[in-house]
């Protein structure tokens, strides 16, 4: 998990954290094909969410990390769990902060576990020129 935004607030974080993904993921896309030339099948996908959280330090002086909780980590997170290989899922409100400058595909309302209502997602497709990612089926179960 990436969280943008925190501890130092920066501008269009939505537009980074997206900018991010899919540099990602044509990043993976190579790595992907030279493992699959080693007979290891793997995918890439995520799932961008945007919103209130409480994140701080947990944990004793020996062991310590830096966590989020909130809805907005489950719904990233249920999301990233969601996206099929070369799919970047968006949250409704993170599609409407790039909009003007993502080339998006609406999903449609997803019914997430261990949420109350159906969280409407967007896909950042695939442009020209990008390697295209085959779509591994039978993924792990959701959890």
């Amino acid at each position: 998990m990436v969280f943008f935004n925190d501890p130092v607030p920066i501008p269009d974080p939505a537009e980074r954290a997206v900018k991010m993904a899919v540099a990602m993921r044509e990043a993976a896309g190579d790595l992907i094909a030279a493992w699959r030339r080693r007979g290891r099948e793997l995918g890439f996908g995520a799932g961008i969410a945007q919103g209130y959280a409480t994140l701080g330090q947990i944990g004793f002086a020996e062991r310590s990390g830096y966590i989020a909780i909130g809805t907005v980590c489950n719904v990233a997170a249920r999301l990233c769990a969601e996206a099929k290989d070369g799919q970047i899922l968006l949250s409704q409100l993170v599609a409407v902060a790039v909009e003007g400058t993502t080339t998006l595909e609406e999903i449609g309302a997803l019914t997430l576990k261990g949420l109350m209502q159906p969280v409407v997602a967007y896909n950042v497709p695939l442009v020209d020129g990008q390697a295209t990612l085959r779509v591994i089926e039978g993924g792990a179960p959701n959890a």
